[in-house]
């Protein structure tokens, strides 16, 4: 990708976009960009299927869980759906566009499983769904943007549930290899980065123990469900969840990812003619798995509240993460659960372990407090209880909250927290790859001159930077997100896009985010190849 302007030029015209008013924003725009990032380096934006697309039930597509809950009254703060969103499934030219303008280099999106298979593996493919998927990427690589592609960002054909009561059934892995065999065979000759699951840590818990998400299964002392049992169903799900992830990673890696390093030289020869027989091209993509990965700093220095940080973060995060690479659950969960944690057989252990991940996305925004439950009395809240690990979550310590907070109850800024979780993931995972597949900053009111996002964006790149100028493997960021969207059960209460979307007409605005992200994007270009000149 070349830098489409020269650098000072660019910059004059952010700071006369800025005005002189902002001096800190015109700061931030000019640092924290440094060569330590690869030259190769993915900087993207970030959306999902049911967020951006819109186009309910249009062309074949299915309904999917998210339509029907939408659907039901009381679940959405401001009682909306997404059956428009932001219309990025008539209106994705623009929006690339868009990403041309800002200067990305790759786009993360999410392919709407409903929309390939209205009933999953109980109908026939919908032909107009390859189709816009189709047409999506070959425009992607048309502008010179790389597709970066999710299987699954919490939608699921309603179908599933409604036939076997889909993550707590192990009848689900079936359908997701063959969901995965489907989007392999019609992209994957062009998509050379694939994701299983987005937040499949965030499904599980919000789907099955508070209920908040479908399919609204919780106990009563965890929510406000009719139907669940939060102490269990949380890691039938996750279990679920982990083996149809396994079972697309070798799917994968036996019939599209091919190559010949995995097969011994006495092979090679029935590998040649395998290939040469075999529709299947070898497509040579990599795949991974995608985390919500919170940072957690224990609330005091004590030794208990030290190890309820390992808990919180094993009970979170690492209950994906290590299954995916090591074939077992962390052992903090083992020991605390007991026989309500699931095992995997030996074969499916075996298995986890030899396909692994080839990178971990992190999606990351904030920081919390732990205070250890194991050893000390602890009020309820969220970690409290065994189910959760005995480590509750705080957002103060001593009257002062851990960071900045926001117009979003949930975001604290902490840029620290993206250096220390890089940093934490690169040393216990050997330093697989790693891409920082969300990241971006919530408001609550229409900011075109947003400031703060801008401020935010600049201090956890930096962060950011100083974890890969130590060693982590980080090979991207995408922000989230390019436009404000439908941001789940706040509907569009909240916005975090580069660009402001103006719902009635669908307009989209840039912010000053947009600009300052282009700048810094350019920045890097010229950084690169200065570095580049210098080395001849």
């Amino acid at each position: 990708m070349e830098a489409r302007f020269p650098v000072l030029a660019l910059m004059l015209c952010f700071s006369l976009a800025v005005g002189s008013s902002n001096p800190v924003s015109l700061r931030s725009a000019d640092s924290g960009v440094s060569s330590s990032f690869p030259s190769n380096f993915l900087f993207g934006t970030a959306s999902s299927s049911y967020q951006f697309e819109g186009a309910y039930l249009s062309d074949g597509k299915g309904l999917n869980n998210w339509d029907v809950f939408t659907h039901t009254p009381g679940n959405i703060a401001d009682g909306t759906t997404g059956d428009i969103a932001v219309d990025h499934y008539n209106r994705y030219q623009e929006d690339l566009d868009l990403m041309s303008r800002i200067g990305v280099n790759s786009y993360r999106f999410s392919i709407s499983w409903s929309r390939i298979l209205p009933k999953g593996r109980f109908g026939g493919v919908n032909q107009a769904g390859i189709v816009h998927y189709n047409n999506l990427i070959n425009e992607l690589l048309q502008r010179g943007i790389q597709p970066f592609v999710t299987l699954t960002h919490y939608d699921i054909p309603q179908e599933l549930e409604e036939r076997y009561r889909a993550w707590l059934s192990p009848q689900i892995q079936e359908d997701f290899r063959y969901y995965a065999e489907v989007c392999f065979i019609s992209f994957g000759d062009r998509v050379k980065h694939w994701v299983t699951f987005n937040e499949p840590n965030v499904a599980a818990i919000r789907s099955y123990r508070s209920g908040i998400f479908p399919p609204s299964r919780c106990s009563g002392s965890f929510g406000n469900c009719s139907h669940g049992d939060s102490e269990t169903e949380p890691y039938i799900a996750g279990h679920n969840m982990i083996l149809s992830h396994a079972a697309a990673v070798n799917l994968y890696r036996t019939k599209f990812q091919v190559t010949t390093t995995h097969f011994p030289p006495r092979m090679l020869g029935i590998f040649n003619l395998l290939m040469k027989f075999n529709v299947q091209k070898e497509q040579g993509g990599s795949i991974g798995l995608v985390l919500n990965a919170l940072w957690y700093e224990p609330i005091s220095d004590s030794t208990e509240d030290q190890l309820a940080v390992e808990r919180a973060l094993a009970f979170f995060m690492n209950w994906f993460l290590d299954p995916a690479i090591f074939g077992r659950y962390p052992e903090e969960m083992r020991q605390v659960l007991g026989p309500k944690l699931p095992e995997f057989s030996s074969y499916e252990s075996r298995l986890l372990k030899r396909i692994g991940l080839d990178f971990i996305g992190i999606n990351h925004y904030t920081s919390f407090y732990i205070k250890d439950c194991m050893f000390s009395s602890c009020e309820q809240g969220p970690g409290a209880s065994k189910t959760e690990g005995l480590a509750l979550r705080l957002e103060q310590k001593n009257g002062s909250y851990i960071g900045e907070p926001t117009a979003v109850d949930w975001l604290f800024v902490y840029p620290r927290g993206m250096e220390k979780i890089v940093t934490y993931i690169k040393e216990r995972y050997n330093n697989v790859p790693m891409f920082i597949t969300e990241n971006g900053f919530g408001q609550t009111r229409d900011i075109l001159n947003d400031v703060r996002r801008v401020d935010y964006m600049s201090s956890y790149l930096d962060a950011l930077e100083t974890a890969v100028r130590k060693g982590a493997d980080v090979r991207g960021y995408f922000a989230w997100a390019l436009l404000d969207n439908f941001e789940w059960t706040s509907g569009y209460t909240t916005r975090f896009g580069l660009y402001q979307v103006d719902f009635p007409s669908l307009k989209r605005i840039p912010r000053l985010s947009a600009t300052w992200y282009k700048n810094y994007i350019e920045n890097f270009i010229f950084k690169v190849a200065t570095r580049g000149a210098s080395s001849l």
